[in-house]
């Protein structure tokens, strides 16, 4: 992200009106080596590798934002790895992580973590020492702190399915390990911020697993963990949420937790979105990854681009484009170029600009 790109982004997250939308798309490694043509393998463990394909990306497109920048990360591997989780990598495909928690009562008896140095979190700051010069030398600069949520961490450590059930049959339990995730969570993002540097204002956490809960449970057992986790950062920072499962047992209770920016997945429509919180965060979204992103025309990309951008960007505020979620593999260029160019037909024909 250049610096401009960041401080368009930091107006959008305060709700600023801007002359014209911006564009910001999350990328990682579900979609960056399918697009560049190179082995999973290769990119998460070739640095090099790494660096040139972003490199290539953020040429290709210069007018949009990519989020949260030069991400280094393993798929979903760094958070529950310090927890004891098994990781496996594959040549053509993210890494997969398998839960070691068979009992939640063992919580207790995990050793205590320290992300300096296990597992790939001590790996990913090191990359980001390697490469964080050369990363600066292209003009851009990092910007967000990335982790995977409490949920999401506690999760992948106990397994997902187990966990839904210990939150029901034995809370105080999930509560010693959302307690310790949350812990976990917060050192990550600060162990970054600090080999990443002082252009770093914002983070980015991704928790899709509170997608799964109901409402009674989601103020139980994750707004508490998720708001410890934006208090520990200056409140003038970007806090961009990003959950593409469903929104609806969590949404009007995320600005309350801090978060000032919303990334969330195609079941709630923008309109509805924007209608109960787009008075108080910025809304990052919501064109549907996989059935018009990868699988559409580029007309039907043009047609639901405009579509999202008339029910909630007239205004000219409050609104960053982008697909529902993360970008889709597979999602080709040809539909990446009709979603920018659909932008600026609508910049054009609402604000003079594109």
């Amino acid at each position: 992200m250049t610096p401009a790109q960041w401080d368009v982004f930091k107006k959008a997250s305060r709700l600023e009106k801007l002359d014209k939308i911006p564009m910001a798309m999350i990328i990682d490694s579900p979609w960056i080596p399918g697009y560049v043509g190179v082995k999973h393998m290769d990119f998460f463990l070739d640095p090099q590798v790494w660096f040139q394909s972003h490199l290539k990306i953020h040429q290709e497109f210069p007018d949009i934002i990519f989020v949260p920048g030069w991400w280094m990360e393993y798929g979903m591997a760094a958070e529950p790895s310090v927890l004891g989780s098994k990781i496996k990598f594959w040549q053509d495909n993210t890494p997969s992580e398998y839960h070691m928690l068979f009992n939640i009562e063992d919580v207790d008896k995990l050793p205590e973590y320290e992300v300096e140095a296990d597992a790939f979190m001590a790996l990913t700051l090191h990359r980001l020492r390697m490469q964080r010069q050369q990363v600066l030398d292209t003009g851009e600069i990092f910007t967000m702190a990335t982790a995977r949520g409490p949920m999401c961490t506690a999760g992948f450590a106990r397994s997902t399915s187990d966990f839904m059930i210990d939150l029901v049959e034995k809370p105080d339990y999930a509560h010693k390990l959302l307690d310790l995730s949350t812990r976990v969570i917060i050192d990550w993002l600060k162990a970054q911020v600090k080999v990443m540097g002082p252009t770093v204002e914002g983070i980015f956490l991704l928790d899709d697993i509170v997608g799964f809960v109901n409402e009674d449970h989601y103020m139980e057992f994750c707004h508490p963990y998720l708001k410890r986790i934006c208090d520990a950062f200056p409140q003038d920072w970007v806090k961009l949420y990003h959950n593409d499962a469903d929104v609806e047992a969590c949404l009007e209770h995320l600005p309350d937790v801090g978060f000032n920016m919303l990334n969330w997945g195609k079941q709630t429509h923008i309109a509805d979105v924007k209608a109960r919180v787009g008075d108080r965060m910025c809304l990052m979204g919501n064109v549907n990854p996989l059935e018009v992103g990868v699988r559409g025309t580029p007309e039907e990309v043009r047609e639901a681009t405009l579509e999202v951008l008339e029910a909630g960007a007239k205004d000219g505020k409050g609104m960053v484009l982008s697909v529902g979620g993360g970008t889709s593999p597979g999602m080709p260029r040809e539909n990446i170029v009709a979603m920018k160019a659909a932008l600026d037909e609508f910049n054009k024909a609402h604000f003079g600009t594109s």
